[in-house]
């Protein structure tokens, strides 16, 4: 490809990216809204008023950490996604819809976590972590599919295998923890906790090699 095509491909691609980040910044910023100062403090000290607060505390952690790995692995996609068209901007918003939507649920369960309705809660939590990984997998299969068309042409062909594996089995894991809570509601979480753990680290591939490329046959 030319000079000019590559100059107009990055262009393409950096702008798409610059509005998901600005996406993911506002999704992010907005969470410590949640985050109330005592006013009426029914005859408690300050500290005791903010220390009863807690389930808002933990649901803006959880909300910031899980927004935080969705953006690292957005921003680990496009480093080898260097073309777009109108799928893939179509599938991004739809990816960034299910971003904007994290903080609902993740409050839902720590404002519920501890009353009868904490099953309710954690399928709902489970269930858009479940939205969240179809729309990873959706977005990273149409960019790596058909030859990898919409990757760079010199991209690292082990860390695509090793994302593609890696995502594979996302909307699955995410089902059994929806399953867990006919069990418990504490499982689910916990499972939930662990796979946020496992998105956030890089597979084996994309970790040994990095942003290094091979060229495609």
């Amino acid at each position: 490809m030319n000079a000019k095509g590559d100059k107009q491909t990055e262009k393409e691609t950096v702008r798409l990216e610059a509005f998901s980040d600005g996406v993911y910044a506002i999704a992010i910023t907005l969470l410590v809204l949640e985050l109330k100062v005592p006013h009426d403090l029914h005859g408690q000290s300050l500290s005791a008023a903010l220390l009863h607060q807690w389930p808002a505390y933990v649901g803006f952690l959880m909300s910031f950490g899980t927004i935080g790995i969705m953006w690292v692995n957005h921003h680990r996609l496009f480093n080898m996604i260097h073309k777009s068209d109108n799928k893939l901007l179509m599938l991004n918003l739809l990816l960034l819809l299910m971003v904007t939507i994290v903080p609902f649920p993740t409050q839902l369960l720590t404002d519920f976590f501890q009353t009868p309705d904490a099953v309710t809660a954690a399928r709902i939590y489970s269930f858009h972590g479940f939205n969240l990984a179809v729309a990873y997998n959706l977005l990273w299969r149409h960019a790596a599919g058909n030859n990898g068309r919409l990757l760079s042409a010199d991209v690292d062909l082990k860390a695509v295998a090793g994302l593609t594996h890696q995502y594979r089995f996302g909307p699955l894991l995410y089902l059994f923890c929806f399953a867990l809570t006919f069990w418990n509601a504490t499982a689910c979480v916990v499972g939930c906790a662990i796979l946020a753990v496992f998105f956030a680290i890089p597979p084996p591939d994309v970790l040994r090699h990095g942003t290094a490329h091979h060229h495609r046959q």
